[in-house]
């Protein structure tokens, strides 16, 4: 039989950042819909191993999913951050305004992302470099905590990367997938014997509000859209 380690990756509420870019800077989220929260508590299993990054907004979001559980299954859980779960380090240009800098990188029509996955900004890191240090973290809580549950609220490029990780894609290939504010992703790790184990995915940007008339307008503002 296989030990299961099933991983609860969430992306963390919307960020009113004012257009601006602020990838690992440290900002407030808005955790104002209290309905989306209160629906992803019902999604999530007791017991479970909670962890965030160091960023106070996956913070922010946690603590509103705890808040919002009505039926108290999540009742008792810890938060322990993790600093390598952190959203990816966009150097300088972190701050400058989102709107010129997608026009000028073409992003959306000639990469989905602020620049490929190999590109390091200046005082930043790039997503090849992300993945180095997301993937470590993965193993080693996989260690700790095998056959558990583990709730991760982190940042899309981080969740970005362990789905990467648990496909064997390159950096690249990563950077396809689509993950909103506050949408589940769901990865199981199969482990038996003394082998390296096995993943499946579950699903991927989940979003079980979203036939909730409270979340329309999280579908439509443009601060659902995959940003950083």
């Amino acid at each position: 039989m296989s030990d299961v380690t099933r991983w609860w990756w969430i992306r963390h509420a919307p960020v009113p950042d004012g257009g601006r870019i602020y990838g690992q800077g440290d900002v407030d989220c808005d955790c104002g819909d209290v309905e989306i929260f209160r629906i992803l508590a019902r999604e999530l299993p007791r017991d479970a191993v909670w962890v965030t990054s160091n960023l106070v907004r996956t913070t922010q979001t946690a603590q509103a999913i705890l808040a919002a559980d009505e039926s108290e299954r999540l009742r008792g859980a810890e938060l322990r951050p993790i600093s390598e779960f952190a959203e990816q380090h966009l150097g300088e240009w972190q701050g400058q305004e989102r709107k010129a800098f997608y026009a000028a990188r073409k992003v959306g029509t000639h990469t989905l992302w602020f620049a490929p996955a190999s590109e390091r900004p200046k005082g930043g890191e790039s997503f090849e470099d992300l993945m180095q240090r997301v993937v470590p973290a993965i193993e080693r809580l996989n260690t700790e905590h095998r056959g558990r549950d583990i709730v991760a609220v982190t940042h899309g490029g981080t969740i970005r990367a362990a789905v990467g990780f648990a496909l064997g894609l390159p950096a690249q290939a990563a950077l396809s997938f689509s993950v909103e504010n506050c949408s589940l992703t769901r990865l199981d790790h199969l482990t038996a014997g003394g082998g390296e184990g096995l993943w499946r995915v579950v699903s991927v940007n989940h979003r079980p509000w979203s036939r909730t008339p409270a979340a329309e307008h999280l579908e439509q503002t443009p601060i659902a859209i995959d940003k950083a």
